[in-house]
């Protein structure tokens, strides 16, 4: 049976993981708690039968890894207090020595920290080196409202020991994989360029800018091509209504032509088709926390980071479920009811709690999705009423609230409507689609999904439709869209590396070591970005490898399943990063050079690329590797661009050099006068 906090005898320490998750745990285990504060730090004192229980927090993670070793390759490494290893951490010192004192003199542990591998080891590591493992316990909670904490307490578990080995291990390999590949980079641009230059590279975040960097790359060498069109205008009911063509989007300007010209030759259009059916928009499952920095995103053009911080301040005042969950399902153990009644007590939601629970005649079943997460279910509202939220914290509250609320509704109806028309001869098809919402269903709960309606008239199969006119409009293939910081958490869940606890912060590291940069809202790569992932590419290729950092994802899930060692974990993360880095010894300085020039610390001279606007080494022909490619593009495309349309080479130049989608690599040969022809 699992031992309540209450059967422990004399002094318990609990340990929480940030100070307004301590205030919650002490006012749920008692109304009564004693507030006392040493310093800075505030500590709460609850007094039992026969035991005292003490309340303290840390402030995120205590401890951090550390060498005194120089040089790479380095394996040998320890766990040391934070203020120790990083600037800025000076204010854990305080923290740290008081939850010290308190751990020397406790009969008994409780770590009371986020229940996931971060919490997990946050709480192991204080108590390991300043108290006894062997009398600790774990406290699993997945919110800070009185009822759950009062569960949680009351079934105590023993430490999760594989949550802890994973925690260390994803700790361990990304140390090892940090500083090893930092070093030799910094020490071949060292090297080559006489200067000492702060760089960066990671397990994950390295195959994460490489993917950054070869979207951006695609963008940079983009070609339109031009394609067209076919629509025509039509009489019905005294008005005019435009069906486009079946075949659109036409590549050869003759044949779209050749197909308007027909149409109108023809002078009405016979409907030969009409479709309506009903559609059930199924409501969408709650929140895991990567759905929920997507829709943050979408809607209000916050980054995953920014979502991220919001979601953990509304969990610590236990106004939402915890954040950092793959899950989109939600146990039955949870109240629904009470929670909607809960949020009935907010003005903006209580006429739909209302309507739904008399739509769903109070039969509470939420809609799920296929992630599971196995430590918490998917965020949802406690029903605990704000109190006064800052702008961009009501809008992620209100999301998750309706997003909740969504997922115990009905599906929603939609009308679509489609109409088919084709020449006489039957050679040539054009259609027409509409559609309307019939029914709200969930849309009426989450109001940020809305269907485009377009209206149609009804029509029958045989009606003749006059034809006032074809048109032909030519148009542009677009670009690969801009990235935005939410499109490369995407990409991050897609391939399956870093976790929903990292993946935003990673992406921000990025930004942080200038390999990334914001233009407007869109993302850019650095020269140092370019210069980084370039290197890497030449001389250390294994670590872009998503299989290989996807690999060790995978050992880090085996460990906390029980079903894998973390010393065989990490005697095969050395073996590959030792064998990594002797490979790239091989050519350190040579890689060095390269970055040297990236960062403007060689000076190339008359070997500069002949794009005034480029500091890269020439190497074919006056230009470098980068616009050699892009000139090479420019012939190649004009081949396609002759068959597609009548056009001279000249022409054509001009007009890439005005199109807005052509990219910056095509347009900088261009604007240099590089082309001949």
């Amino acid at each position: 049976m699992s031992p309540s906090i209450w059967d422990l005898k004399g002094r318990v320490l609990v340990i929480a993981e940030k100070p307004k998750a301590a205030v919650r745990i002490a006012e749920a285990l008692s109304p009564s708690y004693v507030k006392k504060r040493s310093g800075s730090v505030t500590v709460y004192e609850v007094a039992g039968r026969n035991q005292q229980i003490v309340v303290a927090s840390a402030v995120g993670h205590l401890y951090g890894l550390h060498t005194k070793m120089k040089g790479y390759p380095v394996y040998e490494y320890e766990w040391v207090p934070v203020y120790i290893t990083g600037e800025g951490k000076e204010y854990a010192r305080e923290y740290l020595e008081i939850l010290g004192k308190l751990c020397r003199i406790a009969d008994y542990y409780v770590n009371a920290c986020d229940y996931d591998v971060e919490g997990s080891v946050i709480g192991y590591l204080i108590i390991k080196f300043n108290g006894d493992l062997k009398r600790a316990f774990r406290a699993k909670f997945s919110a800070l409202t009185r009822e759950e904490l009062t569960r949680a307490f009351n079934n105590l578990s023993g430490l999760d020991y594989e949550m802890v080995e994973a925690g260390l291990c994803r700790h361990e390999l990304d140390w090892m994989w940090g500083i090893n590949v930092s070093r030799a980079l910094m020490k071949s641009i060292e090297e080559a360029g006489g200067k000492k230059i702060t760089l960066s590279a990671g397990r994950v975040q390295t195959p994460t800018l490489k993917y950054v960097i070869d979207e951006i790359s695609k963008r940079n060498y983009f070609i339109p091509l031009p394609q067209y069109t076919v629509s025509v205008k039509v009489r019905v009911d005294g008005g005019e209504m435009l069906l486009e063509y079946a075949g659109n989007p036409v590549e050869e300007h003759s044949r779209a032509v050749a197909v308007a010209r027909e149409v109108e030759s023809q002078s009405y259009l016979v409907v030969d088709k009409v479709v309506e059916e009903l559609v059930q928009l199924k409501p969408p499952p709650p929140f895991n926390l990567g759905d929920l920095q997507k829709e943050a995103a979408r809607i209000y053009g916050f980054s995953p980071a920014r979502t991220q911080s919001i979601a953990e301040k509304l969990y610590l005042e236990a106004l939402i479920s915890y954040p950092r969950t793959n899950s989109q399902k939600l146990p039955p153990s949870i109240n629904y009811r009470k929670i909607l009644e809960g949020l009935q007590a907010t003005r903006e939601y209580k006429s739909l709690v209302s309507t739904l629970l008399s739509e769903t005649r109070g039969i509470l079943k939420p809609a799920e999705g296929d992630k599971e997460d196995p430590a918490h279910p998917a965020i949802y509202p406690t029903g605990v009423t704000p109190g006064r939220l800052e702008r961009d914290e009501w809008l992620v509250y209100d999301l998750i609230a309706r997003r909740f609320m969504a997922a115990f509704a009905l599906p929603a109806r939609i009308a679509r409507y489609t109409i088919s028309a084709k020449t006489p001869r039957g050679s040539t098809r054009f259609h027409a689609s509409g559609q309307r919402v019939v029914e709200l269903g969930w849309l009426r709960y989450y109001e940020f999904h809305k269907p485009s309606e377009v209206e149609l008239p009804r029509l029958r199969e045989g009606v003749k439709l006059s034809v006032v006119r074809a048109l032909v409009r030519e148009h542009y293939t677009k670009p690969p869209r801009r990235l935005t910081k939410i499109d490369i958490l995407r990409w991050m869940e897609s391939v399956e590396i870093g976790t929903e606890a990292t993946r935003a912060q990673i992406i921000e590291k990025l930004f942080e070591r200038k390999y990334l940069r914001l233009a407007s809202r869109s993302v850019e790569a650095t020269e140092l970005g370019y210069g980084v992932v370039e290197v890497i590419e030449k001389f250390f290729p294994d670590l872009l490898s998503v299989e290989l950092t996807r690999k060790f994802e995978k050992y880090m899930e085996d460990i906390r399943r029980g079903v894998r060692e973390r010393g065989m974990v990490l005697k095969e993360a050395r073996e590959t990063l030792s064998m990594l880095l002797r490979k790239f010894d091989d050519n350190r300085l040579q890689a060095g050079r390269q970055l040297a020039i990236r960062l403007g610390i060689v000076d190339l001279g008359s070997r500069r690329c002949a794009v005034k606007t480029c500091r890269r080494e020439a190497t074919v022909k006056g230009l470098c590797e980068r616009h050699a490619e892009a000139l090479r593009l420019v012939y190649e495309y004009y081949r396609e661009w002759s068959r597609r349309k009548k056009i001279e080479f000249s022409e054509y130049i001009e007009k890439l050099g005005k199109l807005k989608a052509t990219g910056r690599w095509i347009k900088d040969v261009i604007e240099a006068g590089l082309i001949e022809g």
